[in-house]
């Protein structure tokens, strides 16, 4: 009888220990801050493409807009590739050095691949012969409003896709 109490001591004891962390996340914290990340990454990068390659900028977008289905299942394909080999990596333990790099880098690309997919959109709706800037808030816009919903999310991931997709092809081609 004593050993059974004192296992029954331990595990209540055990299960009354505080961890430290407290971590509480509600539904519309994590989807706004995820349409907050979507609409500044997407800001951001956009600007920094018109600044700095305006030029390469509209050859990207005028890309997306002539081939889109052949960019989004170019920008897939690529990214079921980039997991697979990814995962690949890993698996062999020393590829991890070579896993983390890949994934930055397919990281920088997505971020530039979406950026210009979003600033085509945008474009197309308000022209940028006033200016970058209209085009660049609206993308951003829509990129952060269609990441709220759940649906929307996987449209923006198409169209994030169709950008990745084009800049990879301008690389690889």
């Amino acid at each position: 009888m004593t050993g059974l109490r004192g296992v029954m001591l331990t595990t209540a004891t055990a299960a009354q220990v505080d961890s430290g962390l407290d971590v509480d996340v509600a539904l519309g914290e994590g989807l706004a801050s995820g349409a907050v990340g979507a609409f500044l990454t997407t800001l951001i990068v956009g600007a920094i493409l018109i600044a700095v390659a305006p030029d390469y900028t509209e050859r990207m977008m005028d890309a997306v807009v002539d081939d889109p289905i052949g960019s989004v299942v170019y920008g897939v394909v690529s990214l079921v590739v980039i997991f697979v080999l990814v995962i690949l990596l890993v698996v062999t333990i020393v590829g991890i050095l070579l896993a983390i790099p890949l994934l930055l880098l397919a990281y920088l690309l997505w971020a530039i691949g979406s950026a210009i997919a979003f600033l085509a959109i945008g474009d197309r709706l308000v022209s940028h012969g006033e200016g970058w800037l209209k085009p660049l808030l609206v993308g951003a816009g829509i990129n952060g409003v269609l990441v709220v919903t759940g649906v929307g999310s996987l449209l923006a991931i198409c169209i994030g896709a169709a950008g990745f997709g084009a800049v990879l092809r301008s690389w690889l081609d």
